[in-house]
């Protein structure tokens, strides 16, 4: 059961990668995402006057990018600026971002399949939207202590322990919904894509 739901899952991935329509959803929305994650952890910040150029300010940057501003935010290792931006770039937070907006991508873009392709077994295409709720909702709670901090509520010492927590508990969430979307995709459409590759391979 297992190994067939993650069969399942892959081949939605798949097909949703190969799809022009769902591809440039993917796309669009890991990028926007990912923009959006760095600005809400300040790493990406819009300055006047920072012009172009990349710099680099510390001293073994490979040892300095391990240490930690966060439950889930690590240093820093150099300015990246590009008028009117300027990104204070830490390749971990970098990579855990692309992660978590491959995944919030990926999540929308099964989505669209499951609105304009749902299976015909009396599931609704608005049942692709509902599935994506959780992944919208889970992609942002990495965030929520900048939400906090944004609105002026004071986090207790409780709360921000939780926080450690909505990381993980957010990329369990994304993960549920891809295995949740992809059994809500019509069955036909992975094995088109299957075919497809195999007349392209021969």
């Amino acid at each position: 059961m297992v190994r067939q739901r993650l069969s399942l899952t892959i081949g939605a991935i798949r097909t949703a990668l190969t799809r022009g329509e769902s591809l440039l959803i993917a796309i669009g929305v890991a990028f926007v995402y990912l923009l959006g994650y760095l600005y809400a952890i300040g790493d990406l910040s819009i300055r006047e006057g920072v012009g172009v150029g990349i710099e680099v300010p510390v001293e073994e940057p490979l040892v300095h990018m391990l240490g930690r501003t966060g439950p889930a935010s690590f240093e820093a290792v150099a300015f990246v600026d590009l008028e009117p931006f300027r990104l204070l770039f830490s390749p971990l937070n970098t990579l855990l971002g692309l992660g978590l907006a491959a995944l919030v991508g990926i999540n929308l873009a099964l989505s669209y399949l499951a609105i304009t392709q749902p299976r015909s077994c009396g599931i609704g295409a608005g049942s692709g939207l509902l599935a994506s709720i959780p992944a919208l909702l889970s992609g942002s709670a990495c965030c929520a202590p900048v939400v906090l901090v944004v609105l002026g509520i004071q986090a207790s010492g409780l709360l921000l322990t939780a926080m450690t927590w909505l990381l993980p508990i957010g990329i369990v969430l994304l993960i549920g919904s891809l295995v949740c979307l992809a059994g809500k995709i019509d069955p036909t459409l992975y094995r088109t894509h299957m075919e497809s590759s195999a007349a392209r391979g021969s």
